[in-house]
């Protein structure tokens, strides 16, 4: 029997951090933080929490409710975080294998056979869903309590498949940086193999030729003390991955070392969706991993770039004289000494905060300060002023850093402007168009919604610079 009962929901919350020389991108998109799966996806058709066929710019989506949060992953490979689950399951289009004309019951069949056990509240369903296959609250959900319990033994991964013997003979063969061949190789052998013991979970999969869909796969966190270790291989986790996604999830995968749990982090009511977290990511992540964007201003973990030579161009036009921009040459240059700047980076600017704190704000301070206290600066390698300047990068602070960095800043939010085709005006009117986004195809509106949102930020950044 299911034992339900409450326990405590930990969040396994990671933030999509910035391309910085410090911290250079990992695959495409920054990742997730230390306890939640990085995950990379194949091309996927529309997941998570967004109903609406096109964003209201004005207002949240209706499909997003109070009690509507958040996420789902991809195959993932091994990257700082730790266990992960993969093989997402909505938005299938009919059962992959089996001839099964009911892949649900069979799916839950084979989930009472392996002990994975889903509490009576919930259930598997395409009705109700943002997308595809999704599970849905049947009674009212109270935060802490346990969803569905997945034992150790019905997660497919290199360890448990049916030649775990042969890939571990040949583990150091099939080493990559992304850790996922072993993985793939069992899916590969699991998917041809008639008797495979994962058959019925194949089942609710999409066609292999529609993939336009994604696959998710959970990679477990390490404990703090294992922060050396190698990352944990990555998983398929069964039941967890038909969550789908959103930012302000309503439940979260817990690990331990016989089973992981899903346990809901906020009340969940009747007939409303479950949603896990596939991290914090930026809808340029979301639709570069997942095939899918949260409509502005549903995701509240996006993000927007100012690229680093960008700044540097901004401070450039700001020189008179040859002598200044030779100077602004070398202030460059030594920010690059610090590890500070690099001409692939970029700065991450969010809904509230600035992600890279630390880059901006030396690079602001470099570039504007006086040139003889750069000269200091620089003779004590970027020493001696443990001082943090008056205010943070907090997005509600901008308006109190100093008026050569606020100028620098603008202006570098209005070179970036200029890289968009169009700008925040004409999206906005698409948007607001119902029959011109119809005639937009899947990939352009999903490209319209991320740069909508990212102009929104900056946009955003620069009112608070006037």
């Amino acid at each position: 029997m299911f034992s339900g009962g409450t326990i405590p929901a930990g969040a396994n919350r990671g933030r999509s951090t910035a391309r910085t020389p410090k911290q250079a991108p990992r695959g495409s998109g920054a990742g997730a933080g230390p306890e939640t799966p990085e995950v990379i996806a194949l091309p996927t058709g529309p997941r998570g929490g967004s109903r609406s066929d096109h964003g209201d710019p004005g207002k949240a989506s209706t499909a997003r409710s109070a009690h509507a949060p958040r996420s789902p992953l991809f195959l993932s490979g091994p990257s700082g975080a730790g266990p992960g689950h993969c093989a997402h399951l909505s938005q299938v289009a009919g059962p992959m294998a089996c001839g099964n004309p009911d892949p649900v019951a069979g799916f839950l069949s084979w989930c009472r056979r392996v002990g994975l056990e889903l509490s009576p509240k919930v259930e598997v369903s395409r009705q109700g869903t943002v997308a595809g296959y999704g599970m849905m609250a049947r009674e009212s959900v109270q935060a802490g309590e346990l969803l569905f319990v997945v034992p150790r033994a019905a997660i497919l991964s290199q360890h448990t498949c049916s030649i775990g013997g042969l890939l571990e003979r040949e583990r150091g063969a099939l080493q990559s940086q992304s850790g996922w061949v072993p993985l793939l190789l069992a899916l590969l052998h699991e998917l041809q193999a008639a008797a495979s013991h994962w058959r019925p979970y194949f089942a609710l999969w999409p066609e292999l030729g529609h993939l336009e869909h994604p696959m998710f796969c959970f990679q477990e966190p390490l404990e703090e003390e294992e922060d050396e270790k190698e990352p944990n291989s990555p998983m398929m986790v069964p039941a967890a991955d038909i969550l789908n996604h959103l930012a302000n999830h309503n439940a979260n995968l817990e690990y331990s070392a016989d089973c992981l749990r899903m346990v809901a982090t906020q009340p969940i009511p009747k007939g409303h969706e479950i949603f896990n977290t596939y991290g914090q990511m930026a809808n340029w992540q979301l639709i570069h991993m997942y095939g899918f964007v949260e409509p502005y201003p549903d995701n509240t973990d996006d993000t927007a770039d100012i690229q680093m030579v960008t700044v540097r161009e901004a401070a450039l036009q700001g020189t008179k004289t040859e002598a200044e921009r030779l100077l602004m040459y070398e202030r460059w240059d030594f920010l690059c000494k610090l590890e500070m700047v690099g001409e692939e980076g970029a700065f991450v600017i969010g809904r509230e905060e600035v992600l890279t704190e630390e880059e901006l704000t030396t690079t602001l301070k470099v570039l504007c300060m006086p040139a003889e206290e750069f000269r200091e600066f620089k003779d004590q390698d970027g020493g001696g002023d443990d001082k943090r300047e008056d205010g943070s990068l907090a997005i509600n602070n901008i308006p109190k850093l100093k008026a050569s960095w606020r100028q620098l800043l603008r202006n570098s939010i209005l070179l970036t402007l200029q890289t968009y085709a169009t700008d925040l005006k004409t999206d906005k009117d698409v948007l607001s168009n119902k029959e011109v986004y119809a005639k937009l195809s899947r990939r352009e509106q999903q490209a319209l919604q991320v740069r909508y949102g990212q102009k929104m930020i900056l946009h955003q950044l620069l009112e608070l610079t006037s």
